[in-house]
Order: C-alpha cells, then structure tokens, then sequence
C-alpha cells in the first residue's frame, strides 16, 4: 500500500511544544514567530523534516500557518481546513478563518507598535514580506525556531533522481533550457534563480522521489541567459543522472548555492511569488541588481505538448477502467453495508489503490486518497485514519477523491455515490452540483480570459438555491509532476489566462457540516475552439477524465435539455472509451451505468 493510516497528528504534544517556542521566542528578544507550512522550495507538499506547522500545532493540511504570540497562537487556514483545523489543534491554538482575516491585521490587533516578529527568511517569499511593509510592527528574519526546540527533527530527503524520457515530455531537456534563456535575453536579464522543484523538473527531465506523492527533486537551478543550468542539490541523490544532464547542466552542492548567488552579474530573474527572502536578501548584500519577474518555466509548463496531453489521455484511460472496476466493487460493498455488514472508509481506500495497481503501471498515488462516509465527506481534505474509520451506512454520501501518478500523466478525480436512499433534499444538492460542473465543461470563453471568468459557472445553480462551497472550482494538474500545479485555476482570485494545453480540475462541490460532502471532479485540458458565429477566437475544453457519475443521485426534474443531453452524451463517451478496457461484470455494470437517463 502507498497509503497508510496511522494518526499523524499529535495535538496532546501542541501545549508543551508552543510552551518551548515561546521559551525560544523570549530568549530571542521576539513577541512573535511566525510557522508556516512552506519549505524553502516553496512547494505545496513539504518533507517531514519541513513538517513544521504540524509538529507545533497538529494540523496536517497542505496550506496555513500559525503566529505564535505571548499569550495567543493564531493558525490560520482557508476554507478548506476548517472542520479539520478544530478537530486537529489542541486548545491552546486559535482557528483563524483566512484569507478573510489579513495576517497583519491580526498582528496589529495584538501587538504594540514596534514589538518584534520573528520569521524564517527561507519559508517566505519576497511578496509575502513586501506586504508586511508600512507596519508599526518590525519583522525581524532569524533562525528558525521551530527547529531550535524540534529535538528528533527528521532528515532532508534524498530520493534518487531519474531522468524523465523525452518521448513522453515531447521536448528536450536542452530546448526547454534554450528557450528559456531566449525569455531572460529578450527581458535583459543575465540569470533566473528557480527554486521551484516541479520547474527544475520540467526543465531539465527530471523525476525525483524527495515528497511522497508528487514526484519532484528538491534543490536550486540557476538558469543562465546563455542556457547553461547551475543545479544545486545533494549529490547523492543525483548519481544516478549526474553524467547524463547534458553539458550546459553543472552539479554543485547545495552549500554552493548563497556563495553562487553572491557571484552572479545582474539583472537577475527573480519570481515574488515563489522565491525565498532568503534569496533575495544575499544577491542584495552582495550588489546584485535584481529584476522581479515570473518563473519563467511555470508558464511554460503548464501549457502542455502535445506528446505530453496524448500521455495524459492514455494514463486517464487507464485509470478510468480501474475507476469503473472499483466503483463496481463498490456498488457491491454499498449493498452490503446497507444490509448491515461492515465496510469501513479504510476498506474503500484499499480497495481503489488496489484496482490502480492492478494496471502494473502505477507509480504512486497522487495524493492521499480522500474517502469521506457521511459527516467526514464535508471535511474536504479529509484523511482517513485508523482513529477516524468510518463504515459506510445506509442512508449516507460517500465522497471518493482520488488519483494516481503514472509515467506518462497524472489523474486526479472525485465520484460521490449513495449508501443506499439518501433523500430528496440530497439528490438536490448532488444536481446542482452537476450542473455547475456541466457549465464548466461546456463552456466557451475569449481568449484572454482566466479562471475567475468561469469560476461563477460552476456556482451559480448552487447560488440560486442559496447554496456555496469554500474552495476554488478548479487547480492545474501536472504530467508525472504535482497533481496541484500553477498558475492556472479556476478561482476567484485567479488572473491568468488560460491557454491551450493548460490542464485543470472542474470540481465543484457543496459540504453540510456533520451530514454530508458532495464533489464531482473530471480533468480538463484547454483547447482551441472551432471557430463558429462571427468567428471570434475562442478556446474551450476536452474532457481527459471518462467514468461515470452516479445517476442515481441525478434529480432529472432539475436538468435542462442541454444538461440532460450532456449527460447522456458524456456517458456514452464513457462507455465507449472504457467499455472496451473492461470485461465480464464490470463491463455489464458500465453498462447499466452509462444508460441515458
């Protein structure tokens, strides 16, 4: 198994451990540190050596972090975390709802001017100390405290590094770095810092096995206008390639990585949103003119080749036919439950990671798999724990979100299906759902826009009802990379226009505390639209993600025409994708499953 269930938080240790931190902060002369949940790469999915928001606090989620005062411990989360905050944090820790509640704010409601705010200049990024700026408060970078009083603080990592074949990336190592070099020469600068571990990955073909799940090498590039690579990293790891990187590529350990900083001729490259403080203190100390500008391989990345969405279609089919082999089983196990017998949301999780193994191409989960029964599906990133198991019960949702990570894509995809009957009011929530994942999948946009203009789809048939959900529509998806990807989404707060290639989740949802959680998710890739009407340039999407939704749970009294002919049209895609990769009575179950309504 890839997954396992042992309880990871420890939130009976959060009352001793804030009481060292702050023994720390005194002796330091602080009324304040900072703990967030970034390492010094800036990656969503952090090492257990990084874990340090959790060993404080307790909480496990994959965005937050806390402010540690005097007397309050503020940790602050999105909406995603909070049913999961206050079952995780011992009470000595304060949920904080943000972004609604600005860090700085809450600062100044609870420190006097001029009080001092530790911070690691390595787990924040130049745009997140810029907006502390204009404050009463100083904020001061020092050592990180956390690990000052973390006595069996784990190991960096050091997974070995593969390189990643060019058939499947459907370019070169050397042309990316070529091309990249062309962007930093046309903005006049000499060199790029990037400390992003997928956007080394994608620039150089490289996989590497440093965060679970998400299959990255850790380390530091300097990017060069002429093309050459710095690559800091620890060299153990990097055996296995180090003399197949090409020779514009040159290896250094990661010690060398301030000193070549200090050594660098400016204007260097440097992202806001990603690059460590850290980083741009030392090319300031040592005179280095500094130019902010985006990572130049995030744009790049996200705007998939075509080897590489040709992969991706190949790996969702593949998973989509174990997708069906389980939601078979589980249709089964859905009836026993019903009649009394015990199935557990730890059986569930076994049985998926099971049918995705079955394909002998399975590298990994993508992330751990999400299987909420009744109340535990409204926590959205819930994990199922051997202190959290929940059997399925008639009557109930189970929420299922879950992906794999195979050589040539990555999947990520949510189904809810019913225990039983679950009611009117339910299969309401459940359609309105649908339709706005129906919107999403639909829709047809001008070039230019981004996914703040579709994100109200997705929402509006939940808003008529008076209804919403706390969590962005959607998020970019790697290849063999990170199943949670930038800059694209589908948010609010996103304005980055889409672009062909770009893939994304359409995941909308709707969460009622301590009853149920319902989400439905396929992965879209943008591609040009057909030219029709006045011939606008538009773009729309291709469905990547073929199993089907459960239509017992679809109020059809709801759908408009064209959502109903969606419906049916989608599901006879399903069944003839995948029909012809099932047999016996999974492919008689498809069947029934793909029925038109």
């Amino acid at each position: 198994m890839f997954q396992t269930f042992e309880v990871t938080s420890a939130p009976q240790h959060g009352a001793a451990r804030l009481a060292a931190l702050r023994g720390a902060m005194a002796a330091a002369g602080l009324d304040g540190f900072l703990v967030p949940r970034a390492d010094a790469h800036q990656g969503e999915y952090v090492a257990p050596c990084d874990a340090r928001l959790a060993w404080l606090t307790g909480f496990t989620g994959s965005a937050g972090f806390c402010a540690a005062l005097a007397d309050v411990a503020g940790v602050f989360v999105d909406g995603r975390y909070r049913l999961q905050v206050r079952e995780q944090v011992a009470a000595v820790f304060t949920p904080v709802d943000w972004p609604e509640e600005k860090l700085l704010t809450w600062l100044e409601q609870r420190l006097p001017a001029g009080a001092v705010v530790g911070f690691d200049s390595w787990l924040h990024t130049v745009g997140e100390v810029e907006a502390w700026c204009g404050s009463a408060l100083v904020f001061r970078p020092c050592d990180n405290l956390v690990d000052t009083v973390w006595p069996d603080r784990p190991a960096p990592p050091c997974g070995a590094v593969e390189l990643y074949p060019e058939a499947l990336a459907g370019r070169s190592a050397a042309d990316k770095r070529a091309d990249m070099a062309q962007a930093l020469r046309m903005a006049g600068q000499r060199a790029c810092v990037i400390t992003l571990p997928d956007s080394l990955c994608w620039l150089l073909n490289l996989r590497g096995r440093d965060i679970k799940r998400n299959p990255v090498v850790q380390g530091f590039g300097l990017l060069h206008d002429d093309g050459r690579v710095d690559l800091f990293a620890d060299p153990i790891k990097m055996r296995a390639v180090a003399g197949q990187l090409g020779d514009g590529v040159h290896l250094f350990e990661v010690a060398e990585f301030a000193p070549a900083l200090a050594a660098l001729t400016g204007p260097v490259r440097l992202d806001r949103g990603s690059a460590p403080f850290a980083v741009d203190q030392a090319l300031r100390a040592a005179g280095v003119a500094v130019a902010y500008d985006a990572d130049p391989c995030i744009l790049a990345k996200a705007c998939k080749t075509e080897t590489e969405i040709a992969g991706s279609r190949a790996a969702h089919l593949r998973d989509g036919a174990a997708m069906c082999g389980f939601l078979h089983w589980l249709d089964g196990a859905c009836a026993r439950a019903g009649a009394g017998d015990r199935v557990s949301e730890i059986d569930v999780v076994r049985a998926l990671e099971g049918f995705r193994r079955d394909t002998n191409q399975l590298r990994d989960i993508s992330f751990e798999t999400i299987a909420g029964a009744g109340p535990n599906g409204a926590i959205v990133h819930y994990r199922v724990t051997e202190a959290t198991n929940r059997d399925l019960a008639a009557g109930e949702l189970l929420l299922v979100d879950s992906g794999g990570q195979y050589l040539d894509g990555t999947t990520d995809i949510t189904r809810t299906v019913p225990v039983g009957d679950v009611g009117a009011e339910v299969q309401s929530c459940f359609t309105r759902v649908l339709q706005g994942m129906i919107a999403v999948s639909r829709a047809r946009w001008p070039r230019g826009c981004s996914g703040r203009d579709l994100d109200a789809l997705a929402r509006f048939p939940l808003w008529v009802a008076g209804l919403d959900y706390d969590h962005g529509t959607g998020h970019g998806v790697g290849v063999y990379l990170s199943v949670h990807e930038g800059p694209q989404r589908i948010s609010r707060t996103s304005d980055v226009p889409l672009h062909p290639g770009m893939i994304l989740s359409n995941e909308p949802g709707y969460y009622r505390a301590g009853a149920f959680g319902i989400r439905i998710e396929n992965l879209l890739v943008v591609r040009e639209a057909d030219r029709i009407g006045d011939g606008r340039d538009q773009l729309a999407f291709e469905t990547l993600t073929f199993v089907p939704i459960d239509r017992r749970l679809i109020d059809t009294a709801l759908l408009s025409p064209d959502e109903r002919a969606w419906i049916d049209g989608y599901h006879a895609e399903v069944a003839a994708r995948i029909g012809p990769l099932v047999s016996g009575d999974v492919a008689r179950w498809l069947a029934r499953a793909t029925a038109p309504l």
